[in-house]
């Protein structure tokens, strides 16, 4: 990485890049990317030193009842980066994003940035944590054990999923899930499974030519074909969100 002089967002000393404290103030520092102009700046600045754009700050939050850790069974903290609102364990640095969140976190490049360089900071000065043992663990909300699914089917990353609330993120997950979005996995995903449905229809078309020829039945209406075409369609796209 590349050092620069930056200045403490405590007391406004200037202190190298690559410095974990203020030597005036002590204040512990971590260094984060700019989501406008990718400048180099401290977790803790309001502003930019690059292009002064305001810095987003993660702002902790009290809840009543924010859920607890599904793997460490400790409460969970609400985290609001921007506009997004995720909750994290401190000691797992897992996280949990209900299902309108993670929506937002894929569909808006904003916040993907905000959080990656969130996490960038976090981990930044973090010791090497143990992997996770790979187990079912419970919904935040509902206590019931969630899925595990490979994220729109290509990722390659596991995540713990409850449909009715949300999804819950190992510490390594989160940043994979948004690298592959902005990557335009998803995009990619999309189109395949548009194919791979194209496809089945195309089958279903095929099985009922086939199936009036054996009958020897042209002069079906065509509404009747097209019905069950649409229903195998339907059945098919279901089996897809089991």
């Amino acid at each position: 990485m590349k050092v620069e002089a930056l200045n403490c967002p405590n007391c406004g000393a200037a202190v190298s890049s690559d410095a974990v404290q203020c030597r005036f103030c002590n204040s512990r520092l971590k260094t984060m990317a700019c989501p406008a102009c990718l400048a180099l700046m401290f977790l803790g600045s309001r502003h930019c030193p690059g292009c002064g754009i305001r810095a987003i700050q993660p702002e902790i939050k009290d809840a009543e009842n924010p859920g607890d850790c599904p793997r460490c069974k400790i409460k969970l903290n609400r985290l609001q980066i921007d506009k997004i609102s995720l909750r994290e364990c401190r000691r797992c640095e897992g996280w949990w994003a209900d299902v309108e969140t993670f929506e937002n976190v894929c569909a808006e490049r904003e916040s993907q940035a905000a959080i990656l360089n969130l996490i960038a900071a976090k981990h930044h000065h973090a010791e090497n944590k143990n992997s996770v043992k790979v187990s079912y663990v419970p919904c935040p909300a509902c206590k019931q054990l969630m899925n595990r699914s490979n994220f729109a089917r290509s990722s390659g990353v596991i995540i713990d999923l409850c449909k009715q609330h949300g999804v819950w993120f190992d510490r390594e997950e989160l940043p994979k899930i948004i690298e592959f979005v902005c990557q335009g996995g998803l995009d990619h995903a999309r189109r395949k499974e548009k194919l791979q449905i194209e496809d089945e229809r195309n089958q279903l078309r095929r099985q009922q030519r086939q199936l009036a020829y054996e009958q020897n039945d042209f002069s079906g209406p065509a509404s009747n074909r097209d019905s069950f075409s649409s229903l195998a369609v339907r059945e098919f796209v279901r089996i897809l969100f089991d």
